[in-house]
């Protein structure tokens, strides 16, 4: 059998496939499709299965990580939406936590709500905080708030009570009389998306779901299509935001959850890998065309967090915890209006793309600027696939930045890194050294098709030791999806403090949820796959503020004396103090329902080659002050175990790898390289 992984990025849509009975493993890479990125997934699956020789009948799993819907959100590009909401809280969007984005910059301004006022309708309904029915809504005046919503143009509607975490009734009851008296509308109901406290975050949430949802369903229903006309039997599935996979019916209805789909699938694949190659301390640099993104993993595990902002809109859900900064390949470079260079954030993206790429471009980007320095390969990339024209970047670079600042072309290209650098490595420091991490215990793990090209500056500058580069960098995330499991989670809130007549409760919350994993498993679950459910407790001391996560082998009546004690020591590793006679208070319970996938081997042990073998040309490369005769190698045909020095290039089909002079580089068994920095 074969299985399929695809990841959509803004500049290439990347593609790996697994042989799981021979273990061979292939690698592709298309230029991506922002119109419908359907188009780019169908066009590369029958690239690689024609390649490779496959028949696509046998192809029994096609996994795919996205970002449609963040995309949408970014763009503005959701469908007109109205929300109904408990009376007295028809603005809590616009109101929000009354905090600014950044406090002392004034030029900085919250997204306008994605719902907007006039569309924005309460209904006379009231809960009170146990969830017990205070006001219950008029089936008569609902009708007509409905039907005035949609002649006011709504494609879908967000629908957000006061304290429905606690009980969903009174939004199942709207959401039931839409489906009747408009079935054409998109209907998303809180207590579904997120069943848990803090209204503005909740309703938020809801309101961005049901934003993105149709247009949604349209693309998840072309994939479905193109996927079946490319003679593959199987349903594909999508890699959500917490680092698992689901069939895309869930995805449909709460497309929320692939926020940051295709960044977090390459973490998951980065501790895969590590935990391979032992290496539990990492930070994952993935740097694709349009932006970096960069994510911790310690003692092998990644970070999660509950909630972020996409767009300036607060999503709480779990979700694999990424720093996102606006600097890719295709970053523009330009003067500012105070003659500064800037580069960022930006992008040129697929469409026109870097000024090189010879598909219209007009603006020099980070791409033009590394194939003038001889870093990029100055005549094709990805493999001699894709065309590039060195002369047309030089001479827009020579127009736009270096003759305006008085600079010799190299001298700006150089600077047009240099800028790049630090951006990254800000992003990096953010993620590190910021929450009290030291950064020399980390490797750096360089993937994307970008980042192994910028890693060797950004781990000098961030004082960073180590970097690893796995085989084909490009296609990582594609590869993360491979290496995944279906998955879906669920949530209650408890709010209560952690005492044993008030753990029944908690148990109770627990086992609600079981029942909902089961159930899921039990539609969902590949055949004869492993199952399994996993629980974790937000908690945090009474009067608190914030929570933090704390997982528990199982949840029943005789592991609370077992929590109290993990979280006091969770809390004094988090905050370096723990409080051991002060109440806990216990937020939310959460659950993790899991299906573990057959993975097989992802990439193959490498075998033969050498130094020689793989030298394709010496070119010279631009480092800083001057030109260096730099030896170019092809990564397939270097040999594991045999160390050699920088500067040196190494290219390969998704991406290409820079070792600066001083540094050492060496392929493992696996066909990771291993770059060691001047200590």
């Amino acid at each position: 059998m074969y299985r399929i992984g695809v990841d959509v990025g803004g500049t290439f849509t990347d593609f790996v496939m697994l042989d799981t009975e021979g273990e061979s493993t292939a690698f592709h890479k298309v230029p991506s499709t922002p119109d419908d990125p359907s188009r780019a997934i169908a066009a590369g699956i029958n690239e690689i299965l024609e390649l490779n020789k496959v028949d696509p009948a046998k192809v029994g799993y096609v996994g795919h990580g996205t970002t449609v819907a963040t995309n949408m959100v970014i763009e503005g590009r959701g469908v007109p939406t109205g929300l109904l909401t408990t009376k007295g809280f028809r603005d809590v969007l616009a109101i929000g936590r009354q905090t600014r984005p950044s406090l002392y910059d004034w030029s900085v301004r919250k997204p306008e709500p994605l719902v907007e006022r006039y569309r924005r309708i309460e209904v006379d309904e009231r809960l009170d905080k146990d969830g017990n029915p205070l006001t219950v809504p008029d089936i008569k005046a609902v009708m007509e708030l409905v039907t005035a919503l949609k002649d006011s143009g709504v494609e879908a509607v967000a629908i957000g009570f006061l304290h429905s975490y606690r009980n969903p009734e009174h939004e199942r009851v709207v959401r039931d009389l839409i489906n009747e008296i408009a079935p054409d509308l998109y209907v998303s109901i809180s207590s579904d998306v997120v069943a848990e406290f803090r209204e503005f975050e909740r309703i938020s949430t809801t309101a961005l779901n049901a934003y993105v949802g149709p247009r949604t369903q349209k693309y998840l229903h072309r994939l479905r299509s193109r996927i079946a006309d490319a003679g593959i039997r199987i349903e594909p599935l999508t890699f959500h935001s917490n680092g698992g996979l689901l069939p895309v019916q869930t995805v449909e209805e709460l497309p929320v959850l692939t926020c940051l789909s295709g960044p977090a699938a390459g973490v998951i694949g980065s501790a895969h890998i590590g935990t391979e190659i032992s290496e539990t301390e990492i930070i994952t640099f993935d740097v694709g065309g349009t932006s970096t993104d960069v994510s911790l993993i310690t003692k092998g595990q990644p970070q999660f967090t509950s909630s972020r902002l996409v767009a300036g809109h607060p999503v709480r859900m779990p979700m694999v915890d990424i720093h996102v900064i606006g600097a890719g390949g295709g970053s523009i470079a330009r003067i500012d209006d105070a003659g500064a260079l800037k580069v960022g954030p930006t992008s040129a993206g697929a469409v026109p793309g870097p000024i090189s790429y010879l598909q219209g471009g007009g603006d020099v980007t980070l791409t033009d600027a590394n194939i003038v320095l001889g870093r990029l390969n100055p005549v094709a990339l990805l493999e001699g696939r894709m065309k590039v024209d060195r002369g047309l970047a030089e001479e827009a670079i020579k127009k736009q930045i270096a003759g305006p600042l008085g600079l010799s072309v190299e001298e700006a290209s150089y600077g047009i890194l240099s800028i790049a650098t630090a951006n990254m490595s800000r992003a990096i420091r953010s993620v590190s050294t910021e929450h009290g991490h030291d950064l020399s215990n980390f490797t750096l793990f360089s993937f994307g098709g970008a980042g192994s090209l910028h890693a060797a500056e950004v781990a000098e500058e961030c004082g960073l030791r180590k970097i690893v580069v796995p085989r084909e960098p490009g296609t990582l995330c594609a590869r993360g999806v491979l290496l995944s499991d279906l998955s879906r989670d669920y949530v209650r809130t408890a709010l209560v403090v952690a005492r044993p007549e008030t753990w029944r409760q908690v148990v109770g919350l627990g086992d609600e949820m079981a029942e909902n994993g089961k159930d899921w498993l039990a539609t969902e679950a590949l055949p004869g796959a492993a199952q399994e459910l996993q629980v974790s407790l937000d908690a945090r001391y009474f009067g608190q503020s914030h929570s933090i996560p704390i997982a528990l082998q199982e949840l029943n009546e005789d592991v609370l004396e077992a929590f109290v004690q993990k979280f006091h020591q969770a809390h004094a590793d988090q905050y370096g103090y723990r409080l051991d006679d002060h109440g806990i208070e216990i937020v939310n319970v959460r659950l993790k329902a899991v299906c573990h996938v057959k993975k097989g081997n992802a990439v193959p042990r490498i075998q033969g080659g050498s130094l020689q073998k793989a030298l394709l040309e010496t070119r010279k490369v631009f480092f800083g002050t001057s030109w260096k005769d730099t030896p170019v190698y092809r990564r397939a045909l270097l040999a594991a175990g045999v160390p050699f020095s920088g500067p040196a290039i190494v290219e390969e089909m998704s991406g290409t790898t820079v070792i600066l002079p001083g540094q050492t580089a060496e392929l493992d068994a696996f066909g990771n390289i291993h770059i060691s920095l001047k200590s």
